[in-house]
């Protein structure tokens, strides 16, 4: 085999046994590909429950003096109960849940809401309705203790980028906090 000559004029086979005691150079290591590369990176999995924020609470209209332990046991009752209603409300959540804590005529009335929603949806109540839809979330709760018995409440819901309000009353029926009117604003 006949020697080759390069551009610095040294044959292939000077190049060869001069490169095996050369340096060795380190490689950068690879660095992975994203597998979004060119595209945007967004999350389409269908969230199960909805972001929970932390929970503004106020209660300063008392008309009733109330232990704080009881006080805040009470509040964390309400918000719960109207996350809950606005997601019946929406058609994301069973309305079943909210059975023991509300009085006949508010269960209809919710029952009612979550068929009227999910129909013009074209959807069955209390289904997912499709990866990240607007889901509304509670923001805050005013609460004042009318009576030892009875609760007022109202809420500022957000849905997307709109607000809307949510008022309820809460009166203990047969030994348990039960939901005895709820308004939608």
């Amino acid at each position: 085999m006949a020697p080759t000559t390069t551009d610095s004029s040294r044959t292939e086979t000077e190049m060869s046994t001069q490169d095996t005691h050369a340096e060795v150079i380190p490689l950068r290591p690879a660095s992975p590909m994203a597998s979004v590369q060119g595209s945007l990176a967004l999350d389409l999995t269908p969230r199960a429950a909805p972001p929970r924020p932390r929970l503004r609470s106020a209660h300063t209209n008392d008309l009733v003096a109330a232990e704080p332990a009881t006080r805040s046991r009470v509040d964390a009752f309400v918000g719960r109960y109207l996350q809950a209603a606005v997601e019946i409300g929406a058609g994301d959540r069973p309305v079943a849940q909210l059975l023991r804590h509300t009085v006949p005529e508010v269960y209809d009335d919710l029952v009612g809401r979550a068929r009227t929603v999910s129909a013009a949806a074209g959807l069955t109540p209390g289904r997912v309705r499709g990866p990240n839809p607007t889901r509304p979330v509670v923001v805050g709760v005013r609460t004042a203790l009318i009576r030892s018995d009875a609760v007022e409440a109202s809420a500022h819901v957000r849905y997307g980028r709109r607000s809307r309000a949510v008022a309820a009353r809460f009166e203990i029926v047969r030994d348990r906090w039960q939901c005895v009117a709820l308004a939608w604003g």
